[in-house]
């Protein structure tokens, strides 16, 4: 193997398949034509680029080759010549048939066809031996004043090419003063473009001072040579320091106004990484909010949203000033776009913008309800959400949506209708100004709702929130009317039922779907019940029309959903017990009572009755049961449990939920502010120095940043020291140690091997081999060590999912003494799962739909020295990196028993489920069951053997 790796200038397709011979192409360029030539010349270069040598097709090539007229051939023949050897691999000097082809490259510049011109200097950009371009020199400088730009343009790229070369500036003493001189007369774009390159890269200052003497007509520059300007201005502003920064600021922010909209995003983008002024932030914004608006590609829209997203995290008094602006967005049709930017309003709401969001999401709102929108449904949930959030935060804004949002509880799409109820309840206990309103509304309204999810969640709020005596008899009234007439079903014949009754059956099986599957309940453990999907509601519309439209309530239940009977049964007793403090006749209470008897025991009959195919299940029999007898023996300790306890606990459930966020915003404003108290802004006792107000504020931003120490990144040594890996033993001829670091997508192992013998090692070779979704991006290569030397080596893995993976391999190497080569083996080196999870959270709902779609579950044992529940949890809290999304008061107490759900993402965009079951036995040891599932095979495994390794405590 050769000691480095050959550059390689172009990649083309090799049909393995079938392997062309020397003596055929040569053959072919013999006596061939011009297309006959030109195929033997691609097949040549093919064998070329795939480690074929071909020694003797090179005369062939000059004699029969150089000559023809065809401009494909001469093209190919300069890419032959760009691919062949031109040094002898033994002196590593030019190979002296090499000088043939000069006098062809000399024809070839001076070739009255502007193409082969262009071409031949466009070939020798790639070349780089000074023997053969030293003649050629006059030729190239001379192309410069080219009728054509087309050779114009690439004389100044191969002069370029040229200078950079080691010893570049003694083939063209001249060259920056030759470029600059075409730069002040050349009028094609992408030849001033090459030239301006060729200035930063080689001669910076003198492109720094064209760029200056022509600041006023920068805007009038072509945008290639515009974002030439701007990559200028970021090297000169970051390596020069800040002294004159200030200039070149003025030409980004004028550049903001170009028409191409890659060069206004680029300019932008300086703005903000070259200035922290307000004034040059708040103009980066507002130009990222105008391309937002104005370009179709959604991708572009996400990635501006991540410039914004950015932003935000720096700067987010001043795009609080564009929130309106980033709420346009919401008309693009695309799914990925809106919820970004509706995430990112959300972040930025404050007092004076939160009532034009709400409005703003409230028109979006309405329009989703026009058939024809793409993806109504799900946009209409996103919006919902979005105005629950704003809620929450500034409760006085709720009364302005929420009764919009309340036509929505009968939405088609379920999840949407369930968010719409989750958003009343909440609203309904925090506001209670609008109680009286919404409870009346809901009433109105509660016939049109479809979902069992949706139902059981506003028969609470009635059961709880009707208080006044109308309020009451009217939630009981719309109770009944959406159940119909009792009893359920008639036996007219043995085994038969009546007719009027099975249009309701036919109704909600295009409503909900029964499945069985398990289910994880609140503690835990898991539950197989049937379990009632809600699809979209598509049956007829003369069914729903006659039956469903009023009688809901009937459907669902005959349709087998037991534990939305339950519900129905105790909204009723509820509603009773209320009846009985503000009803003043017991008439009317005893006759409420008997009418909630009736239909209890109407749907006990149904769900023992074989009308169904399934029957009732345990638990709604038993809470049926238990409502029939607290209404014909209700007492005041039962009363209040019913009436005040379960309301009390929602309301307490709430404000944990505000103390949390309250807790996490403050977390977020300690770590986001570096000073417990406000700045002084200073700039008025600076000195102008006839500065603008930009340059002012922008000096004053960054003696604020050095006086906080924003500058200066400490590097933490101790966590650098623990990714340190021994890969041999110190007893070995070759010591290895590799310095692993992980990167997203990316790993690199900077490996420091040293030779311990006193002898040299000749073609040291790090071989590397991987097992799991690794890839190794770098062949190795052969290296030569002293005595008692060190060689630093790095090798570059990419990773393609959260998974385990192992880096194993051996270092090869020679001596003068063996004639074998010797091996010494690596110690294996494991990637940590660690690296590419990190805590997240998401909503219940969210977590329970992910752990029933994941169809990848890892089941552990516990087995762990720790006797304490809640030390046990913490400690697998710590060992996985996840994020505990059980609320802290469900885990208080000393019951001897703890579950409880933790979330990860990956940064793959992967979700890490686990739930910890754990109980405490009498001996005081802990047993249970942790259970992760993930959508993938690989971060199951991965994290349940992370798990099991760390879960027992103690040292380990």
């Amino acid at each position: 193997m050769a000691s480095t790796e050959k550059p390689c200038t172009m990649l083309v397709h090799f049909d393995k398949g079938s392997p062309s011979m020397a003596n055929e192409i040569k053959l072919e360029l013999e006596s061939g034509d011009g297309p006959t030539k030109a195929d033997a010349m691609r097949r040549a270069i093919s064998l070329l680029l795939n480690g074929e040598t071909l020694p003797h097709l090179f005369i062939t090539v000059v004699r029969y080759v150089q000559s023809c007229d065809d401009h494909d051939v001469q093209k190919l023949l300069l890419l032959y010549l760009e691919t062949v050897d031109k040094r002898d691999p033994a002196t590593g000097k030019v190979l002296p048939e090499m000088i043939l082809i000069c006098q062809n490259i000399r024809n070839n510049l001076q070739h009255p066809n502007e193409y082969i011109r262009g071409v031949t200097l466009r070939f020798l950009c790639r070349l780089s031996e000074p023997e053969l371009l030293e003649p050629l020199v006059p030729s190239i400088l001379a192309n410069l004043e080219h009728r054509h730009h087309f050779v114009r343009r690439h004389a100044l790229s191969a002069i370029s090419a040229i200078y950079r070369l080691p010893n570049g500036d003694q083939l063209i003493p001249d060259a920056p003063e030759v470029v600059e001189r075409a730069l002040a007369t050349e009028q094609d774009a992408a030849a001033r473009r090459n030239a301006f390159l060729m200035l930063c890269a080689c001669v910076q200052e003198r492109a720094v001072a064209y760029l200056l003497t022509n600041a006023e007509r920068v805007t009038e520059w072509p945008d290639l040579l515009q974002m030439a300007a701007v990559d200028l201005i970021r090297k000169v502003c970051r390596s020069k320091g800040r002294v004159d920064k200030g200039r070149y600021i003025k030409i980004i922010i004028a550049l903001l106004s170009a028409p191409s909209t890659a060069v206004v995003y680029e300019c932008a983008g300086a703005l903000v990484s070259l200035s922290s002024a307000p004034t040059a932030v708040r103009a980066a914004a507002n130009t990222y909010c105008q391309l937002l608006s104005s370009q179709s590609d959604n991708n572009v829209k996400l990635i501006i949203l991540d410039r914004l997203l950015e932003l935000r995290a720096s700067h987010r008094e001043v795009m609080v000033d564009v929130v309106m602006d980033v709420l346009r967005a919401l008309a693009s049709p695309n799914v990925d776009v809106r919820k970004k930017v509706l995430d990112l309003v959300l972040d930025l709401l404050t007092p004076r913008n939160v009532e034009e969001v709400v409005l703003y999401l409230k028109k979006e709102v309405v329009k989703t309800q026009a058939a024809e929108a793409e993806k109504g449904g799900e946009y209409r949930q996103m919006l919902v959400q979005a105005i629950h959030a704003c809620t929450v935060k500034y409760p006085e804004v709720a009364g302005s949506v929420v009764y919009l949002l309340m036509d929505f509880l009968g939405d088609t799409n379920v999840a949407a209708a369930v968010d719409v109820v989750l958003f009343v309840r909440e609203i309904i206990e925090t506001n209670p100004k609008l109680r009286v309103s919404m409870i009346q509304r809901l009433i109105d309204t509660f016939y049109q709702i479809r979902a069992s999810r949706v139902c059981v969640c506003a028969l609470w709020i009635l059961g709880e929130y009707s208080l006044s005596l109308s309020e009451v008899e009217s939630a009981i009234s719309t109770i009944k009317q959406c159940l119909g007439d009792l009893p359920f079903f008639t036996v007219s014949e043995e085994g038969e039922s009546t007719e009027s009754s099975k249009p309701a059956q036919q109704v909600v099986n295009s409503v909900t779907v029964s499945s069985r599957r398990p289910v994880v309940l609140a503690d835990g453990t898991y539950a197989t019940q049937s379990a009632a999907t809600e699809t979209a509601v598509s049956a007829p519309a003369t069914a729903l029309g006659s039956l469903a439209s009023t009688q809901n309530l009937r459907s669902l239940i005959l349709s087998g959903d037991f534990f939305l009977a339950a519900v129905v049964a105790c909204t009723l007793t509820k509603l009773v017990l209320r009846l009985e403090e503000v009803q003043s006749s017991k008439v009317e209470v005893n006759k409420a009572c008997t009418g909630a008897l009736l239909i209890m025991v109407s749907i006990l009959q149904l769900g023992q009755s074989s009308y169904l195919p399934h029957p009732i299940d345990n638990d709604s029999y038993d809470r049926i049961v238990l409502c029939v007898r607290l209404l014909c023996n209700t007492g005041d300790d039962v009363r209040k449990v019913w009436l005040k306890s379960c309301r009390q606990s929602f309301a307490n459930m709430l404000a944990e939920k505000q103390f949390r966020e309250n807790e996490e915003m403050k977390a977020k404003a300690q770590i986001s502010h570096a000073q417990p108290d406000d700045l002084i802004d200073f700039y008025h006792l600076k000195s102008r120095r006839g500065m603008s107000q930009l340059e002012l504020e922008d000096a004053v931003q960054d003696d604020l940043k050095a006086a906080t120490g924003q500058f200066t990144k400490d590097a933490d040594d101790t966590n650098k020291l623990n990714r340190i890996l021994q890969l041999t033993g110190f007893s070995d001829p070759v010591y290895a140690e590799a310095f692993v670091t992980v990167h997203h997508y990316d790993i690199v192992l900077d490996v420091t091997v040293i030779n311990r013998t006193k002898e040299t090692l000749q073609n040291l070779c790090l071989e590397l081999a991987t097992m799991g979704d690794l890839k190794l991006v770098d062949r190795p290569q052969n290296y030569t060590l002293a005595p008692e030397s060190s060689k630093q080596i790095r090798a570059n893995i990419k990773v393609s999912s959260t998974e385990t993976g192992v880096i194993f391999g051996n270092i090869v190497y020679e001596t003068s003494n063996v004639m074998e080569r010797s091996v010494v083996v690596l110690n294996d080196i494991h990637i940590d799962i660690m690296d590419y999870i990190s805590p997240a959270t998401c909503a219940d709902v969210t977590f329970r739909n992910m752990w029933a779609e994941f169809e990848w579950e890892n089941k552990v044992a516990v087995n762990t020295v720790i006797q304490d529940e809640k030390e046990f949890l913490n400690h697998i809290i710590k060992s996985t990196n996840m994020k505990c999304l059980t609320p802290p008061s469900a885990l208080d107490g000393e019951c001897g028993f703890l579950a409880a759900n933790l979330y990860a993402k990956s940064v793959f965009g992967e979700d890490a489920l686990v739930n910890i079951s754990v109980e405490k036995q009498a001996d005081g040891k802990l047993s249970g069951y942790i259970r992760i599932r993930s959508k993938t095979q690989g971060i199951a495994l991965s994290l349940g053997d992370k798990i099991t390794l760390k879960q027992k405590g103690g040292s380990s």
